[in-house]
């Protein structure tokens, strides 16, 4: 049975039945259940229905138990789909411009789909695979959606979109076969970079869905940019058009907050101060760390390192603050003694400019537990010297100062 009959059979009677059967399956009860369910289904409907819950089970994380339930899957569809806090925000975007529908080119199985039929946008999702298009199809259907989503199976370059407010390209950034790894160049995208901003330029409205490492220079001068960030982690970047050309802004969700370039220059190099400030990755990735060290009145501790330091706490979504006990040179015989010395029984490594991995250092500097207390390393440079920033996440400030940060010499 071929990957797309084998689909369709989930969607019969008989498979609804095992769906529910093995929803909340474990893997530890896999091969029990499968044997059981063979007896009275065929093998391949029961294998398909078991994979089905694992895709459904993993899931969860991007799009919330309450849909991956309803939802179908494919192995890939899940790695690459867009997480639905992030889907929903870009969905508001669109609504604020008044774009009441959509020609979503290249839909996987139809995550932004989802979230802008949610905002009541209608939409025309695009796919060139077959089985993609039919996962995409039940999950409208799922969720009752279907009145709102038109699903295509088609070459995304011979799509008509004159008729659509907006378009949306979420080109393919994987290399071909299971496990693909990610491509890097624009160009190498399917459909490439400079197919999908033609694309755009062509439309009222756009937004491109690419990966957030993109060089700054293959940005277009008439894209604005968005990089996006959830709960700390950098999911995506987006550029769109038709919006204001030349802008560059992290977006942080929840929230969702927005951080906007002013075209600020690079913050000066300063010594350590009582403070260290670590940016979100999406603020990093948008060339905005000058915009956060003017708003904590701080600078940098090395002209290539995205950490700023202050001598003043300030409240900023836009960057965690660590308060600096200690600064010292790197030297993991030291820090073990010191953990030993501090009862330290919690030890958080990061690292930025360093090539020591921070479970390796975490090893050998805390082999076991001295006590209750927890301590935040920073395995870093300053001014071009390797160093240890010794600390924890700030408190709110109180009356009583608190000792300057100890520096020690090689």
């Amino acid at each position: 049975m071929n990957d797309l009959a084998s689909f369709s059979s989930l969607l019969s009677p008989e498979g609804q039945a095992l769906l529910d059967d093995v929803r909340d399956i474990t893997p530890g009860q896999e091969l029990a259940v499968a044997t059981r369910l063979r007896r009275g289904h065929p093998a391949d409907l029961v294998s398909a229905a078991i994979a089905q819950a694992r895709l459904r089970q993993r899931a969860a994380a991007k799009f919330g138990e309450g849909d991956a339930r309803r939802m179908y899957f494919t192995a890939n569809g899940v790695e690459q789909a867009t997480r639905t806090s992030v889907a929903t925000h870009r969905a508001e975007e669109f609504e604020a411009l008044g774009v009441r529908s959509v020609a979503d080119l290249c839909c996987g199985i139809g995550g932004d789909a989802i979230a802008l039929a949610r905002a009541g946008i209608s939409v025309l999702a695009v796919d060139r695979d077959p089985l993609t298009c039919e996962v995409a199809r039940a999950n409208a259907r799922a969720l009752g959606l279907d009145g709102l989503i038109e699903v295509r199976k088609a070459d995304v370059t011979e799509v008509d979109t004159e008729p659509y407010d907006a378009v949306f390209v979420d080109p393919a950034r994987r290399g071909g076969g299971r496990g693909g790894g990610r491509i890097f160049d624009p160009e190498a995208y399917s459909p490439p970079l400079s197919w999908a901003v033609g694309a755009a330029l062509g439309a009222r409205h756009a937004a491109l869905k690419i990966a957030p490492g993109i060089p700054h220079e293959a940005i277009p001068d008439a894209a604005d940019a968005e990089w996006i960030s959830d709960g700390g982690d950098v999911k995506e970047a987006v550029l769109w058009f038709g919006t204001e050309p030349g802008r560059m802004r992290a977006t942080l969700l929840p929230g969702p907050r927005a951080l906007t370039g002013h075209g600020l220059p690079d913050p000066e190099v300063r010594p350590v101060g009582r403070y260290l400030y670590e940016p979100d990755g999406a603020v990093i990735r948008a060339h905005l760390v000058a915009d956060v060290a003017e708003e904590v009145g701080g600078g940098l501790i090395d002209e290539m390192i995205a950490y700023v330091t202050s001598d003043t706490l300030h409240a900023t979504p836009y960057a965690t603050a660590y308060e600096i006990t200690d600064q010292l040179p790197f030297n993991v015989k030291r820090l073990k003694a010191l953990l030993r010395e501090r009862e330290v029984g919690i030890l958080t490594v990061k690292k930025r400019g360093s090539a020591v991995e921070p479970e390796e250092l975490r090893r050998k500097a805390l082999p076991k537990r001295h006590g209750p207390h927890a301590v935040t390393v920073f395995l870093t440079r300053v001014a071009g010297a390797p160093t240890m920033l010794l600390g924890a996440p700030a408190q709110p400030v109180t009356a009583a100062a608190s000792p300057e940060p100890k520096n020690e010499r090689p």
